[in-house]
C-alpha cells in the first residue's frame, strides 16, 4: 500500500509545480472577489489535483502496469482514495493558511472571521466530488476520461454560488443545529466509503 502512494506522489511530484498553480491562481483570482473564497479555493484546488493525478495516471498507462503486478487491484483503488483525502487536507488547509495570512496583510478587504466549519465543510464537498468521480474514472478509464473531466469542469464553475449559500447556511446555523451538521459530515463519510466498495467492484470487472 505504502509503495502505490508513494507512486502517485512521485508521479505527481514531477508536475508539483501545477498543484501550486491552481492554489496560486484560483487565490488570485477568488480571494478579491468573494467572501466565499476560502471554501472555493480550497475545493477547487484540492479536487484539480486530484484529476491531474489520475490524468497522469491515463497519460502513463499506470494501471495496465499495476494490474500486471503481485497487487491487489482493491488495495490500488485504497490508494486512489487516500491521496484523494490528501489531496484534500493540503487544498483546504493550504487555503486556510493562505486566507488567514491576507486576512492579517491586507484587512481591507474585509474577511469574515473563520470557524471549523470553513474547513469542514470545503472538506466534506470535496469528499462528495471524489465519491462521484473515482468510480466514474475506474468505470471509463482511458476511454471516458476526457468527457468526466470536462462534464466536472462545468460542476465546478457551476458550484461557486452553492457552496457559497450553503457555507452561510451552515455559519448561520440555518441546518438545525450542529447536530444536523455532524450527520451530514456523517453521511458524507459514508457515501466516500461506500463510493470505495462501488469502485473496487467496478474496477474488479475491468478488462485492462
Amino acid at each position: 500500500m505504502l509503495n502505490l502512494l508513494r507512486k502517485d506522489f512521485i508521479a505527481l511530484k514531477s508536475s508539483l509545480w501545477m498543484t501550486m498553480l491552481y492554489l496560486v491562481v484560483f487565490s488570485a483570482v477568488f480571494i478579491p472577489k468573494l467572501s466565499s473564497s476560502i471554501h472555493i479555493v480550497g475545493i477547487y484546488t484540492a479536487f484539480a489535483t486530484l484529476s491531474h493525478g489520475t490524468m497522469i495516471d491515463i497519460k502513463n498507462h499506470n494501471h495496465n502496469f499495476l494490474v500486471t503486478l503481485p497487487v491487489k487491484r482493491k488495495h490500488i483503488v485504497q490508494a486512489k482514495y487516500i491521496t484523494a483525502i490528501i489531496y484534500m487536507l493540503f487544498g483546504v488547509l493550504a487555503s486556510y493558511g493562505i486566507h488567514w495570512l491576507v486576512k492579517l496583510a491586507v484587512p481591507e478587504l474585509n474577511k469574515p472571521d473563520y470557524t471549523v466549519m470553513d474547513i469542514l465543510g470545503p472538506a466534506g464537498i470535496v469528499l462528495v466530488l471524489a465519491s462521484v468521480y473515482l468510480p466514474l474514472f475506474y468505470a471509463f478509464s482511458k476511454k471516458g476520461t476526457a468527457i468526466i473531466n470536462a462534464v466536472f469542469f462545468i460542476i465546478m464553475i457551476a458550484l461557486a454560488q452553492p457552496t457559497a449559500v450553503v457555507m452561510n447556511m451552515i455559519n448561520g446555523n440555518s441546518l438545525g443545529g450542529d447536530g444536523a451538521l455532524y450527520l451530514i459530515l456523517l453521511g458524507i463519510l459514508l457515501l466516500f466509503i461506500a463510493s470505495y466498495y462501488l469502485t473496487v467492484k467496478l474496477f474488479n470487472r475491468k478488462d485492462l
